[in-house]
């Protein structure tokens, strides 16, 4: 079995092959952008680029991002040890075209790393493209989804509304279609009895998304207005902690060897058991493990609990 380490790396070395340059993590605490008090997405330290408002060190990126959700328009927070695959602090892994390659592309390689690397069976995965919103004049991804057509079955090419498939940092900044790969992680009895797809974004706790492609084309303006960017770019991000679980075959994120070792950590200290339930007490196991996971960076990057600002996000998880 491979460990997280080796998934990782494996992604990594993929795009690396792809002509890629694999760059650092940002802080997880983002000290100068108004606008954001954590990085919560893989995209915060490339922002400047897909305005076009600094030059890319690269056109081709592969980078994994520590990030931070647990205020704003991506919070996750009061989803986290109830299920089990949110978390405050997780790791995105990401490829990025500045300009260079599109959707094609990113389609391609998205399905080769899934099915031919890290070896997922095609026959579990479904994909979803934005099916257009007549409200902002914005068509269907007629073009993702002709490129999926390439790979995958159409009747796993599943139709998403903006909530799901238009991609938006916040309220403002760049933005675009995106185009989601779920993987169903049930037992074959349980998919024998109902079809994968009618429970694709439905909160169902083993079908779950883990990998979004979103096609950057939009910058949102203050005023809620939509402007085409200088170039289109690609912007990928795929949850290291749900896709460890799937390749790790475990029902939980909390199974995986992210969290094990502080799980049988917590165990030691308040001599009680994990019991790889819903009940409260092993919810509470998880959002520990969870949430001194997401202390712990954040205070390694610089950001110490306070009575303000981001220092207070952090004192309110601490607590």
């Amino acid at each position: 079995m491979l460990t997280a380490n080796q998934i990782r790396q494996q992604f990594l070395d993929f795009f690396k092959e792809k002509g890629h340059q694999v760059v650092s993590s940002a802080p997880i605490v983002v000290k100068n952008d108004p606008t954001l008090l954590f990085t919560n997405a893989g995209m915060n330290q490339f922002k400047d680029y897909f305005l076009g408002n600094r030059a890319a060190v690269s056109t081709r990126v592969a980078d994994t991002q520590k990030c931070l959700r647990v205020s704003g328009k991506h919070n996750d927070l009061e989803e986290v040890g109830v299920d089990t695959y949110h978390h405050t602090m997780f790791e995105m892994l990401g490829n990025w075209s500045f300009g260079d390659y599109f959707k094609e592309e990113a389609i391609a390689w998205s399905w080769e790393l899934l099915t031919e690397v890290y070896g997922i069976p095609k026959d579990r995965l479904y994909v979803t493209v934005f099916q257009g919103d007549a409200s902002e004049n914005l068509p269907k991804d007629d073009e993702a989804y002709n490129f999926w057509k390439q790979w995958i079955a159409e009747d796993r090419i599943l139709l998403g509304n903006k909530k799901d498939n238009f991609w938006e940092m916040g309220d403002t900044g760049p933005c675009g279609p995106c185009s989601e790969i779920h993987v169903d992680c049930r037992t074959d009895e349980e998919r024998n009895s109902v079809d994968g797809k009618v429970l694709v974004n439905a909160d169902h706790p083993q079908v779950i998304e883990i990998w979004n492609n979103v096609f950057m084309q939009f910058n949102r303006l203050k005023d809620g207005s939509l402007q085409p960017l200088p170039a289109m770019h690609v912007d990928t991000g795929m949850g290291l902690e749900r896709l460890v679980r799937v390749l790790q075959a475990k029902q939980s994120n909390y199974d995986t060897d992210l969290f094990t070792g502080s799980i049988a950590a917590i165990e030691k200290i308040t001599g009680k058991t994990y019991g790889y339930t819903d009940g409260k007490p092993d919810i509470a196991f998880r959002v520990l493990s969870d949430h001194i996971r997401a202390i712990g960076f954040t205070i390694a990057d610089g950001q110490l609990p306070s009575n303000t600002g981001a220092g207070y996000v952090i004192r309110r998880i601490l607590r």
